[in-house]
C-alpha cells in the first residue's frame, strides 16, 4: 500500500552536512506518520527521528538531537533528514519507515509497516 525510497547517502568527513530524501508514494499518505531508522554493521536498527502524521510532534534519538532535522513537504511525498556535524558513529544504512493510518512517530521499528531499501551513510574521520 505504501512505497518508500530513500536516497541522498553518500561518504562524507566529520563534520560535514548530508540531506537524505525519502519518496513516499501510495494510499492515505496523509494520515501516517514518517520516521528515519538506521543500522550499523553488527548492531540493531536504532530509531533516528520521527514526525507525526499533522507535522508534529517531531522526536529523535537523544544521539542526534540538535544535529538531525526531520522535515516533509506540504504534499506529504516527501520526508527528509537533515544530517549536520556527522561524525563516523553516525555510518550506518538509514531507512524511511511509515506508520499505518492515524499512528504516532514511534521509537521502535515496531511502531512501523512499511520501509524502504535503505541508503548507506558513511562518515569519515
Amino acid at each position: 500500500q505504501v512505497q518508500l525510497v530513500e536516497s541522498g547517502g553518500g561518504l562524507v568527513q566529520a563534520g560535514e552536512s548530508l540531506r537524505l530524501s525519502c519518496a513516499v508514494s501510495g494510499r492515505t499518505l496523509g494520515s501516517r506518520s514518517l520516521g528515519w531508522f538506521r543500522q550499523a554493521p553488527g548492531k540493531e536498527r536504532e530509531f533516528v527521528a520521527g514526525i507525526g502524521w499533522k507535522g508534529d510532534p517531531t522526536r529523535y534519538a537523544d544521539s542526534v538531537e540538535g544535529r538531525f532535522t526531520i522535515s516533509r513537504d506540504k504534499t506529504r511525498k516527501l520526508v527528509y533528514l537533515q544530517m549536520s556535524t556527522l561524525q563516523p558513529e553516525d555510518t550506518a544504512v538509514y531507512y524511511c519507515a511509515a506508520t499505518n493510518p492515524v499512528q504516532p512517530a514511534g521509537i521502535t521499528a515496531d511502531d512501523y509497516a512499511y520501509w524502504g531499501q535503505g541508503t548507506q551513510v558513511s562518515v569519515s574521520s
